[in-house]
């Protein structure tokens, strides 16, 4: 997770980021949490640790918060790449200048199902304005099939990541401990912005448009 002094947790900057709910929703994560580790240490293992183990059964869900890190406290820029479900090579550097959302997702989780129809909307909204935005998602754990059954089956439009060796997650920086987290990066590739757990579309165009605005020189 971001250092304390690099982020700042946002209770009512978005819709539905409530101070309130969030303390709830913490507090309910850390009772879950205790749970989990009494189970063995597979329920800490980051997401590309349990990729590479070929185990899913530990994966934790966050809490849905919300935090930014400033310009000035930014990490260098993530490197990213691998092969999208319909089989075509990315990587985030061919989309430099652009601002980017990372979404690890898998059609076998909960919360990703959830927010899959706010993700998609938040997307057309970038796609109908013909903003600078690109929106790429990370499949965990799962076969292509999988993922583009779920793809159809929501309407999901943007593309994303075949993620299950682990290896597009390797160039995360340990900044997805939860599925689904959704990453939001600057023109240079550097971490603006992280939710983890399932968003919404009002949330989730915030935070873009934070970082849309900023200066690019």
């Amino acid at each position: 997770m971001f250092p304390d002094s690099q982020s700042t947790i946002l209770p009512s900057r978005y819709p539905g980021v409530d101070r309130e709910a969030r303390v709830k929703r913490t507090a309910a994560a850390v009772v879950a949490a205790l749970l989990l580790a009494a189970c063995g240490s597979a329920q800490q293992q980051s997401i590309a640790e349990q990729a590479r183990s070929g185990d899913r059964k530990g994966y934790v869900s966050g809490d849905g918060t919300v935090s930014q890190t400033a310009p000035k406290d930014r990490r260098p820029p993530l490197e990213v790449s691998g092969t999208t479900l319909d089989g075509q090579s990315w990587s985030l550097q061919q989309d430099r200048g652009k601002v980017a959302v990372l979404n690890v997702w898998g059609s076998w989780c909960g919360p990703c199902v959830k927010e899959a129809p706010e993700l998609q909307k938040a997307w057309r909204t970038f796609q109908s304005r013909k903003a600078a935005v690109v929106f790429m998602g990370m499949d965990f754990k799962e076969g292509p099939e999988a993922g583009r059954a779920f793809e159809k089956a929501y309407g999901i439009t943007y593309p994303s990541l075949a993620y299950d060796d682990g290896q597009p997650g390797l160039g995360l920086g340990g900044q997805a401990p939860a599925v689904p987290t959704t990453l939001v990066l600057d023109r240079q590739g550097r971490i603006a912005g992280r939710i983890l757990g399932a968003t919404t579309a009002a949330t989730l165009t915030g935070l873009v448009e934070d970082v849309l605005a900023e200066s690019t020189r």
